[in-house]
């Protein structure tokens, strides 16, 4: 008698917790509904308070964005998709080449590059990428302004892989010889020996190229072009990515800048382009390499511009990606225009 009063109870117990469960689920699904009939009664009524310039025959035709790709940082693969769609998406994509690679330009040819860039219609739209430093248009006279987009990666990470790039190449072009072509020392013995190849002002590289042309911002170390780089970085920058969320990097840059990046995403996933270019013979260093470098004010500097740009990066892609619970497409309009 006892064992059927017990089996009773449980079989209660059971029918509760389905009943609670059920319900639980009927209020979730009416509160979604109710959100998403929400958001589509704010859209109707936001549209007629909403401006929507009528589009000309050259609409986006100005656009001119630059990546000044930063060595190492995936920038082959990205730039691979923009060629691949620049023929369907109508638009030119140029490669600025520096004479014997440099970074940095003269002043005369800053400003020559500035004029020609903003004034050359011809070539628009365009995506002009290469190995430079950020060069601010605001001090060049020029009337209209480029997007600036760029990726960031993990210092070190990024030091080991241009270490073994200079000795081994990558598989984008495998039987070009690089310029340190036999040597066979690892990253761990070169920094163990404390070679110049291995060290950290070699790392000084992503904060000078977000910093720009002033020659405090090539001084390894220097405080102020770290600030400078994250000044322009927020301010001069439409999007910085990083290059472990390559996807989600050309997923916010298709919704941003259709233009430029419709069917990126796409394109992206049934294509090679995010393995275009990896170094060869890569060694992963060991631990008490990693933390003899972390040791470094250099790597710690560089590290906390790698740290800036990602936080950064991981607010506008939840924005523009919706990543948020509960989240709903962002919308915006005018109210109380007076007078009426």
């Amino acid at each position: 008698m006892l064992n059927i009063h017990k089996l009773w109870l449980f079989s209660s117990l059971c029918i509760i917790v389905i009943v609670v469960l059920y319900f639980q689920s009927e209020v979730t699904r009416l509160e979604e509904g109710y959100r998403k009939l929400e958001y589509k009664l704010v859209q109707a009524h936001s549209q007629s308070r909403q401006f929507f310039p009528k589009p000309t025959e050259k609409d986006d035709d100005d656009l001119v964005v630059i990546y000044n790709r930063v060595p190492k940082t995936g920038s082959t693969s990205f730039v691979g998709v923009a060629y691949d769609l620049c023929k369907k998406n109508h638009f030119k994509v140029l490669h600025i080449n520096i004479t014997a690679n440099m970074h940095v330009m003269s002043l005369n040819n800053q400003y020559k590059f500035a004029q020609n860039v903003t004034k050359w219609q011809e070539i628009k739209p365009a995506l002009y990428h290469g190995h430079m430093a950020f060069l601010n248009f605001d001090r060049l006279g020029t009337t209209t302004k480029p997007i600036f987009i760029n990726l960031i990666r993990k210092p070190l990470d990024r030091l080991v892989s241009y270490y073994y790039f200079l000795r081994h190449g990558d598989n984008f072009r495998p039987h070009l010889v690089r310029k340190k072509h036999g040597d066979k020392m690892t990253f761990d013995d070169c920094v163990a020996k404390g070679q110049p190849d291995c060290d950290p002002s070699n790392m000084w590289l992503q904060v000078p190229f977000f910093c720009g042309h002033a020659a405090e911002c090539w001084k390894p170390g220097n405080k102020w072009a770290l600030d400078q780089a994250k000044h322009n970085l927020i301010n001069h920058y439409l999007l910085v990515g990083v290059t472990e969320e390559m996807l989600d990097f050309i997923s916010v840059l298709e919704a941003v800048l259709p233009r430029f990046f419709k069917g990126a995403i796409e394109h992206y996933l049934s294509s090679n382009k995010s393995h275009l270019r990896q170094t060869s013979s890569k060694i992963e260093p060991t631990l008490e390499t990693i933390e003899r470098i972390k040791k470094s004010d250099i790597w710690k500097m560089e590290n906390e511009l790698y740290e800036f740009a990602y936080e950064h990066f991981k607010f506008v892609k939840r924005k523009v990606l919706m990543r948020d619970v509960n989240s709903v497409p962002q919308i915006y309009f005018y109210e109380k225009v007076r007078p009426k």
